[in-house]
C-alpha cells in the first residue's frame, strides 16, 4: 500500500465520465482524486469502452484489457516510499 502521511491508500475504482479529460480516482480512505488523464498516454489513447475495462489489483495497481501496462497508486499520486 502506498503511504502518505501516515495514511495507507489503496483504490476503490476509476471513473472516466465525471469530467472530461480527467481520470477520478477513488481512494479507500474515501477521498476522490481528479488526474489528468494526459499525464498517461497509453489510457489517453483507449476508446472509452476500453477505458471502463480496467481491473483493480490489489487495491494498488491498476490495468485495462487494451493495454498491458500496470499502473499504481503511486502514479497516481506520484508519492515517494522512503
Amino acid at each position: 500500500m502506498c503511504r502518505f502521511k501516515d495514511t495507507v491508500l489503496g483504490i476503490k475504482k476509476l471513473d472516466f465520465s465525471e469530467k472530461r479529460g480527467m481520470m477520478a480516482v477513488y481512494l479507500t480512505d474515501g477521498r476522490e482524486v481528479l488526474v489528468p488523464v494526459g499525464l498517461f498516454p497509453e489510457i489517453k489513447q483507449l476508446r472509452k469502452s476500453q477505458r471502463e475495462d480496467y481491473m483493480i489489483m490489489d487495491g494498488q495497481f491498476f490495468s485495462f484489457d487494451a493495454i498491458s501496462k500496470i499502473f499504481s497508486v503511486k502514479d497516481v499520486l506520484n508519492c515517494n516510499l522512503a
